[in-house]
């Protein structure tokens, strides 16, 4: 059986391949979150580890193993190897879990544990992920046909990486959990290597020797003796052997001369260059990715179709290149003008996200179903990012081309050239993301990707003139002027991100001229901004919208926030706030007389050094009190691996819709707490109700209520209607001496809280506890359908995701006080405080209904 026509089948098994790969790599990535931590260091801990692994098992397999093994079994031993460690990966999470918690620590020797819990999860599978193109590239020879079917099966991995984005962030994870996905994609393994298995048997490989590029080597190469003497009688190529096939017959090939015609120039320079096109593709999206999700709304479902869209892009580049690269006779060329057109592209897709697709007149909030912004979301990331990615794609190809030799071992061919792009793009990503963003900005940090591209094409024309030549003539100079005049004009259209889409994100264009921008930066994980309304109100900014202001609803929320949590219990000496943002519900706690040390755990250095302090009339200056302590840190991470016990924990995470908030909100997390409490310990919780929708506040609520079974809610309104709501729980079930904390608030010590309360409406301990809502098992009948939210689905993540465009509060809020019931067991005073108490929360209901 003809070799020639399994091509197709392998491109379609390298297709299923990368498929697998992403899906792996994203529910990888969501596992070691919840275990090492969200933030930037973490993060960038987990990607140089996944890249870093892949690129380390390309450039060993060819070394590895030798040339003789069937590269079609050693490929699918690969595959079938990859879905053995993806279940054990998953059946040991627990366990690494474990051990993290108990062994971690911060400052360096936390770093490095970090690496180590990285490595050992994502080295294995990821050293054999970067050997599958090796090893499969091995079944081609290094012409200028086989070259480019490298260049195919690389394309055809990149459709599968679409697929298995999309498919992840929109079906697996959304519907299913963590180990549905693993499944599927150790299925996919399992097919892909068993079909692998069953080709390498129907064809046989009987390679004599592979040697170096540099150095004259020989194929045993496969093809039928009357193909063989016709081929040597009339000095012509079987059709095998011009498809990049091996033949079929032991012939020697010599392999001084090179798959393609190059000019002049040696190959250390497209590796340079390939290095720098990868640098400059992981930087952009780094970048890219944060822009479009302000102007998208930082979803799960926004980073998987920002993914899509980029590999879409390289998908197109990489196979139009490998169609196109047989028939050119200086690849060097195509690669240096792939470098030099994503200056301009690069310019475009800046040009685009900070002047253009902000300002497009569109509403969100006016689509009938979620999936229409997405749609519209697509188009504009592909209007914006698609241009470059092609330009992207296309430069692997040409690179393969560029440095091919006949006779050349085709997986160190292609292990060199894939191991030089993922060194840049591991460049690339960790320093966009760890210190180009925080330190330079965007706007410079593209500018410099521009000028680094502009590099990467000079290299490429400038080592292809002949030096004699040059030295007769001054065009080569003027090229270069212009080359120079051209890259200036580039770089100037890159402008900084307008403070309107940082402040509003996907309501920029509506939201023109109606602020004062008092503060606006970007910081290492977000971009935050603070303004100035013409009636003085001040409004913090994260995620492309308001996160808290001076507005009396949010002050009210904040302030109640803080006080519940440290009114309510026994004692709160030790208490933990999680989420720094306007300060001010970590002001309210640390204006309370029993509050010995109060942590803040904040994710992003801007918003404790920056942010707060413009709130310091709000926030009692709490950045600056001395039993305030803030950690920048990942608050999962900080509570997970402290060994402190605490009075109190209160959270205020950014919107769950925001990909990766939802890490704070599950039952996982919520027993962790728990776990952290001392006796009589109190744990608080915001809820927010607006930009939300009825399936998401019911996971939040149930996930609270399975952890603490005596929870409580306790609602604010505006308008009387339903705005956001507070949660509140304890291990022991609650009783609140509304008279004791009374009193409390009287006393000269307590003046500054009584004042705080006084100033968001709440004159009294009965006008604080009117906000009573309902508790759990008021609410069961309402929670039965809830999906509760686990470390190992996110649940709430997707649920919130498909509603950051909506305001239902009201009807949702109304909708819960059907099931109230006031509670004879939960509050303690006087008669006539308990009289009090209930027509307060009577009256508060009339109001809303």
């Amino acid at each position: 059986m003809s070799a020639r026509r399994f091509l197709p089948v392998l491109l379609l098994l390298f297709v299923g391949s990368g498929c697998a790969a992403l899906i792996y790599e994203i529910v990888w990535f969501q596992l070691l979150q919840l275990v090492i931590g969200s933030s930037a260091i973490s993060l960038g801990v987990l990607l140089g580890t996944f890249m870093g692994g892949m690129c380390l098992g390309s450039l060993l397999l060819p070394s590895v193993v030798a040339a003789r093994q069937h590269p079609l079994r050693v490929y699918a031993l690969i595959e079938l190897a990859i879905g053995a460690i993806g279940l054990l990966v998953l059946v040991g999470m627990p366990l690494v879990n474990g051990v993290y918690t108990s062994w971690a620590g911060s400052g360096t020797a936390g770093l490095l544990f970090r690496g180590v819990i990285a490595g050992i999860c994502l080295l294995p599978p990821t050293l054999l992920m970067g050997a599958t193109l090796p090893a499969i590239s091995r079944w081609v020879e290094t012409t200028p046909e086989g070259v480019s079917w490298l260049g195919f099966f690389y394309g055809g991995n990149i459709v599968g990486a679409v697929i298995g984005s999309v498919l992840t962030g929109f079906y697996l994870l959304r519907v299913f959990d963590a180990s549905i996905a693993t499944y599927v994609a150790v299925a996919i393994n399992v097919a892909v290597g068993a079909a692998g298995l069953v080709v390498a048997g129907a064809t046989k490989y009987e390679p004599l020797d592979l040697a170096g590029a540099d150095q004259p080597s020989r194929f045993a190469l496969r093809r039928s003796d009357e193909a063989s003497a016709e081929a040597e009688g009339s000095g012509l190529r079987t059709e095998a052997e011009s498809s990049g096939l091996p033949p079929v017959t032991d012939i020697p090939v010599a392999a001084e001369t090179s798959a393609v015609p190059h000019k002049s120039g040696g190959r250390t320079e497209v590796y340079v260059v390939i290095a720098l096109s990868g640098l400059t593709a992981l930087a952009a999206e780094v970048i890219w990715t944060r822009t479009l999700s302000l102007l998208f709304g930082a979803t799960t479902y926004t980073f998987s179709l920002i993914l899509a869209v980029f590999l879409i892009g390289l998908g197109i580049g990489s196979s139009a290149a490998s169609a196109v690269a047989p028939r050119l006779s200086n690849p060097r060329a195509a690669l240096g003008w792939c470098q030099f057109l994503l200056c301009a592209t690069m310019a475009w897709t800046a040009y685009t996200l900070t002047e253009m697709l902000p300002y497009w007149p569109l509403n969100p909030s006016q689509a009938t179903t979620p999936w229409i912004n997405l749609q519209v979301d697509f188009v504009r990331a592909l209007y914006a990012v698609l241009p470059s990615s092609i330009l992207w794609g296309a430069s692997f190809p040409f690179a393969l081309a560029s440095v091919a030799r006949r006779g050349q071992d085709p997986g160190r061919l292609v292990s060199g050239v894939y191991a030089a792009n993922t060194i840049g793009a591991i460049i690339g990503s960790l320093g966009a993301s760890l210190l180009l963003v925080a330190w330079i900005g965007t706007q410079h940090a593209q500018q410099l990707l521009i000028v680094l591209a502009g590099i990467g094409a000079s290299i490429v024309f400038f080592a292809s003139v002949d030096e004699s030549a040059a030295a007769k003539s001054w065009w080569p100079n003027v090229w270069a002027v212009v080359g120079i005049a051209v890259l200036a004009l580039f770089v100037r259209t890159v402008h900084k991100v307008p403070d309107v889409l940082i402040a509003y994100g996907r309501y920029a264009s509506m939201r023109v001229g109606q602020a004062e921008y008092v503060y606006s930066g970007e910081g290492m994980t977000a971009s935050v901004a603070v303004s100035r309304m013409s009636d003085g109100v001040l409004n913090y900014h994260n995620a492309g919208k308001v996160q808290a202001s001076s507005e009396p609803q949010d002050m009210r929320l904040q302030r109640m926030l803080g006080h519940l949590t440290t009114l309510v219990p026994r004692q709160a000496k030790r208490v933990v706030v999680i989420g720094c943002g306007a300060g001010v519900t970590a002001g309210a706690v640390s204006v309370d007389p029993a509050v010995e040390k109060e942590t803040i755990a904040e994710i992003e250095p801007l918003v404790p050094l920056v942010v707060s302090t413009y709130f310091g009339e709000h926030n009692f200056n709490v950045v600056k009190n001395p039993k305030v302590e803030v950690r920048i840190d990942d608050a999962r991470h900080y509570i997970l691996t402290s060994k402190e016990k605490f009075d109190a924990v209160t959270s205020d995470p950014l919107d769950p819709w925001v990909k990766g908030a939802a890490m704070l909100y599950t039952r996982e997390f919520f027993d962790a707490v728990k776990a952290h409490l001392n006796p009589g310990g109190v744990v608080t919780l915001f809820v927010q109700l607006y930009e939300s929708n009825t399936e998401a506040v019911k996971s939040e609520v149930g996930t609270f209520f399975e952890a603490f079974p005596n929870g409580i809610v306790w609602g604010n309104t505006n308008n009387g209607q339903g705005y956001d709501l507070v949660l509140l729980g304890q291990v022991e079930p609650t009783h609140i001496d509304v008279d004791a904390i009374d009193a409390r608030l009287k006393r000269p010590e307590y003046a500054t809280v009584a004042k705080s309360l006084r100033d968001i409406g709440f004159y009294s301990a009965v006008d604080l506890f009117s906000s009573y809502a309902g508790r759990a098992s008021d609410l069961k009948e309402w929670l039965k359908d809830a999906p509760i939210n686990r470390d190992r689905n996110l649940r709430l993540q997707y649920l919130a995701g498909l509603g950051l465009n909506l305001y239902q509060s009201g009807p949702i809020y109304a909708e819960m006080l059907k099931y109230r019931r006031f509670p004879d067991d939960l509050f303690v005073g006087s008669p006539l405080t308990i009289e009090a108490l209930k027509n307060g929360i009577q009256r508060g209901l009339d109001v809303r209904e």
